[in-house]
């Protein structure tokens, strides 16, 4: 069963590669739309989220933010197609403009290690490509739960020559030896880890399980660590990519800090573009003992 969900799958993002950019984020705004509309579960998720993090704003504000990020994240997961399934050069050529670069220069120049924090912001699979095209890297990830879909991704993903990196004790191991040697390190920093990989620190103002394999990187090897997301342009225009320098306090030598620090380096990204976040993930899907559950 597995092997034929892979294969359909893979069919369907191969049929999306085959429209142009325009039409799969119109696809992907109707989409949302339609899952906006109809009450459906990643829509019940999204809202509560913004209505966790954005108390100040009016119930018809987040109301807006709600329907507008549900569009954009649906046009995120249908331009993979075409990240995925087109040439590099193609895919790179959607890129504008690179905000900030000499932050990154800078930080190779340093030769120091570079962890470059992710976020599910915008398109996060055109900033891992473009990362890959500056310089050697490896990106940490998880498996998908379809097994059979894990050959695909880890081929499309590494066809630039990045190497993918497992979240096992084996990859961490993999990823502090190449920041000791002043590599670059790819990571999404606002996945929910397990239990014993994480800590609970506010993530706009509501306690969230965060990684903090990212702060142990820092401590043990010295490296540096920079932000990059992928804004969508309207209409199909492309995308610019933007490097944003972290929150001082993720270099903290205490861990809680430092996981803060963290946090608030993603809000900075994430306010940028709030409506380009992927508010229907479970953000807050682990809790603290006596805490509410909020889904």
């Amino acid at each position: 069963m597995n092997k034929i969900k892979a294969r359909l799958a893979v069919g369907l993002i191969r049929i999306v590669s085959l429209l142009s950019l325009a039409s799969v984020q119109k696809l992907g705004a109707f989409l949302g739309m339609v899952l906006w509309r109809t009450g459906s579960s990643p829509a019940k998720v999204t809202k509560i989220n913004i209505d966790l993090c954005f108390p100040e704003r009016s119930e018809a504000e987040r109301e807006k933010l709600a329907a507008q990020s549900l569009q954009e994240t649906c046009k995120t997961f249908l331009e993979m197609g075409a990240i995925w399934e087109w040439p590099v050069s193609k895919s790179l050529g959607l890129v504008r403009e690179v905000k900030n670069k000499r932050l990154f220069d800078e930080a190779r120049a340093s030769g120091q290690g570079l962890i470059v924090l992710g976020p599910h912001l915008g398109n996060w699979e055109l900033s891992g490509l473009y990362l890959s095209s500056l310089t050697e890297m490896a990106a940490l990830y998880r498996p998908p739960k379809v097994k059979e879909l894990e050959t695909y991704m880890s081929q499309v993903r590494g066809r630039s020559g990045s190497e993918l990196v497992p979240t096992d004790k084996r990859g961490v191991i993999r990823l502090f030896s190449i920041l000791k040697r002043g590599g670059v390190v790819g990571v999404l920093p606002d996945q929910v880890p397990d239990d014993s990989g994480g800590v609970f620190v506010p993530f706009f103002g509501v306690p969230a399980n965060t990684i903090k394999l990212v702060s142990k990187m820092v401590e043990k090897t010295g490296a540096r660590v920079l932000c990059l997301y992928a804004q969508r342009l309207p209409s199909g225009h492309g995308f610019v990519l933007v490097f944003r320098d972290v929150d001082p306090l993720l270099y903290s030598r205490d861990l809680t800090d430092s996981v803060t620090g963290l946090n608030k380096s993603v809000e900075r990204c994430v306010l940028d573009i709030p409506t380009q976040y992927q508010w229907e993930y479970k953000r807050f899907k682990h809790y603290q003992p006596g805490r509410e559950r909020y889904y």
